[in-house]
């Protein structure tokens, strides 16, 4: 029993409380860097995609198309078209960066958290281990002390 409260105080010692690592950088976030993940997030979608290729081609479709009274960019220039794009091109660039540096600092914080978790399991597995060598001694000891009790009864017996 004494033996288990040893095993027990030397877990407390080493034991750490665990993080919940993606609460933690979540919280440490400003507005800004939340809004740079939420568009982050969401431009690298197939949605976002879809919306992009929907767009194009119902204006280049209407500006090839349309009577000529009610095209509003010209045939084959789309000089409009391409000026809009460059500028989401512009804004949306940066954005992505940042939000993709947040991402990988959040990846890192985890790949920490991962081995600080990993590192404290190798610690409790080697006391678990050294419990349970010293429970196989005790065994083999009591096994030994059994086995001669047996062979003095039966020596005796005879």
């Amino acid at each position: 029993m004494e033996e288990t409260n040893t095993l027990v105080k030397q877990w407390e010692k080493i034991r750490t409380p665990i993080r919940n690592i993606n609460i933690e950088h979540y919280e440490n976030l400003s507005k800004l860097d939340k809004l740079a993940i939420f568009v982050t997030e969401r431009v690298g979608t197939m949605g976002f995609f879809l919306i992009i290729f929907v767009w194009t081609l119902l204006w280049l479709s209407w500006n090839i198309f349309a009577p000529l009274q009610y095209r509003f960019d010209p045939f084959p220039a789309f000089v409009l078209w391409l000026f809009i794009s460059n500028v989401i091109q512009l804004f949306l660039t940066p954005l992505i960066m940042v939000g993709q540096n947040l991402q990988g600092r959040h990846a890192e914080a985890r790949a920490e958290a991962d081995f600080e978790i990993n590192t404290q399991s190798e610690k409790e597995i080697k006391i678990i281990l050294n419990h349970l060598e010293k429970q196989n001694e005790i065994i083999e000891s009591q096994t030994q002390l059994i086995l001669k009790i047996l062979f003095h009864i039966e020596n005796a017996n005879e």
